[in-house]
């Protein structure tokens, strides 16, 4: 079952771990079974955050939101900001994608309400204020 499920795409061992139990597997079988597999080099939770944070990236998603979500996961927070260094993406270009995409205009707009909602959707997609700060 485990290798069925790391064929499909990679998964970290927490998550692994909660599909495994909700499939019927014992706590410590499922344990043990994580560690065999990683062990093995079959699971990795460190290729598992890089396969992810490049997939978030490409979505459009900042930085802080990427390594948010592969915490939630189960990867630790040192895994995670060096999963996001070791992507090499320009997260001021995904920013700008995603404005040019949404707003559908370059130019930043003139009224405080305006810039204020654009600030706030560039947060809550998890870019830092370096990346915002140039496109509102």
């Amino acid at each position: 079952m485990a290798l069925r499920l790391l064929g499909r795409r990679e998964h970290s061992a927490l998550e692994l771990s909660t599909k495994l139990r909700t499939r019927g597997g014992s706590g410590d079988d499922v344990e043990a079974v994580i560690a065999r597999l990683a062990e093995a080099g079959l699971q990795s939770d460190e290729r598992f955050a890089e396969s992810f944070a490049r997939a978030r990236a490409e979505r459009g998603y900042g930085p802080r939101r990427i390594v948010a979500e592969l915490v939630q996961r189960g990867v630790e927070r040192h895994a995670a900001a060096h999963a996001i260094e070791a992507l090499e993406v320009d997260f001021c270009a995904i920013a700008e994608d995603f404005c040019r995409r949404r707003y559908r205009d370059a130019a930043p707009p003139e009224d405080v309400r305006e810039r204020a909602r654009r600030s706030q959707a560039l947060y809550r997609r998890g870019f830092e204020a370096e990346h915002v700060r140039g496109l509102v």
